[in-house]
């Protein structure tokens, strides 16, 4: 291992990174906060500085994937519609497979420079979550309880919300609503089965509602429909942990939004089809290592990396001084706070992470023998 590589797995660096991701988070919370006196003088305006906002959130979440670790991004698709990508809005529907897939659906948004906008329909639960969460709640972030005769109107209302929205923004979609685990599969086939719907190898059965009202409310504003599948060589399955090492990824299709029914009935077969159509590309790749597209490699652009630079000369300077002035002042009081603070820190850091860890994950779906289907 080389002397990047070791530094790379050091506790102590992956706590700085948090460090200033956490410290610069929240004052750039404190900074949207302030931005609410914008919205009833120039909500365009309050729209376009969130963005920007957001986007010095969440880059530091992709520097880490495409800087720290290297990862290789590589887009298998059509070359006649590749010019179009961050060029329209769109809908994205993203398998939900691993844990990192959320980091890398904001990777593609980032190079096709729509990552400050970039929207998610969430569980509601994440809207209390600092930072990310917060950060949502200020990009106007579609959130639901997971009960649709509860979520429809609030979801609808925010949807129609984004019908102005002034920057491109793509709206990434997790039909499954759920990540995939064994349990999950085998309880969601047991709910193919009941439906009579043709069963899948490789995803949850799509929850249909949610899409359906989606484009129902977006048709007009989005142009494009993606289908993105995601998939790992060498079967390998990243963790957040494991970002550090290089690992890549694939995504695949695009589909145009006038080949979606606006019917919900007809919309819900066509996502059911899509799903099989999915599943058929997941055997592809697991046979033959790749997708039957052309491959191409979206550039990687500077900015998450100066974006990170920047916060870490602003935060990391007075961080040094305070410490030496600690271990100046000799005191076995104040080096043994300090010490608890690196501690508490650590279980933060090790939280956070274990948010995106599958056996900790959602058990929405678990109990899907028990509920309606979505």
């Amino acid at each position: 291992m080389d002397i990047v590589g070791f530094l790379k797995s050091q506790f102590i660096c992956h706590l700085l990174i948090c460090y200033i991701f956490i410290v610069s988070g929240l004052i750039i919370n404190c900074i949207q906060l302030f931005t609410l006196i914008l919205w009833p003088i120039n909500k365009q305006l309050f729209r376009r500085i969130n963005c920007r906002l957001a986007y010095c959130i969440s880059s530091q979440m992709v520097m880490l994937l495409e800087w720290w670790s290297g990862t290789a991004c590589t887009l298998y698709t059509d070359p006649e519609s590749y010019h179009k990508y961050g060029k329209e809005n769109a809908i994205v529907i993203l398998n939900h497979n691993f844990e990192i897939d959320f980091l890398c659906g904001w990777n593609f948004c980032e190079r096709f420079g729509v990552l400050g906008s970039s929207k998610v329909l969430a569980k509601k639960e994440l809207s209390y979550m600092p930072i990310i969460g917060w950060m949502w709640y200020f990009l106007e972030i579609v959130f639901c309880k997971r009960k649709w005769e509860e979520d429809r109107k609030t979801v609808v209302q925010k949807l129609l919300n984004l019908r102005d929205y002034p920057e491109n923004f793509w709206f990434l979609i997790h039909c499954e609503g759920t990540r995939f685990t064994e349990q999950k599969h085998q309880i969601s086939m047991q709910v193919a089965k009941a439906k009579g719907l043709p069963k899948l190898k490789y995803h949850l059965l799509p929850r249909t509602k949610g899409f359906a009202v989606t484009v129902q409310c977006l048709r007009n504003v989005v142009s494009a429909v993606y289908d993105s599948t995601l998939n790992f060589r060498n079967n390998e399955n990243p963790t957040l942990l494991g970002v550090l090492n290089g690992k890549k990824y694939h995504a695949d299709l695009r589909i145009p939004l006038e080949d979606v029914p606006e019917d919900e009935q007809e919309c819900s077969t066509w996502l059911h089809k899509l799903y099989q159509e999915k599943d058929a590309f997941q055997e592809e790749y697991y046979r033959t290592g790749t997708y039957p597209a052309v491959p191409i490699i979206p550039p990687r652009r500077p900015w998450t990396l100066l974006n990170w630079l920047f916060w870490a000369l602003l935060l990391l300077y007075p961080l040094f001084k305070l410490l030496i002035n600690m271990i100046n002042s000799g005191s076995s009081l104040t080096l043994a706070s300090f010490a608890f603070v690196i501690i508490i820190a650590s279980v933060g850091v090790r939280w956070m992470i274990g948010v995106t860890e599958i056996n900790k994950g959602s058990t929405y779906g678990n109990n899907d023998n028990k509920q309606k289907q979505k």
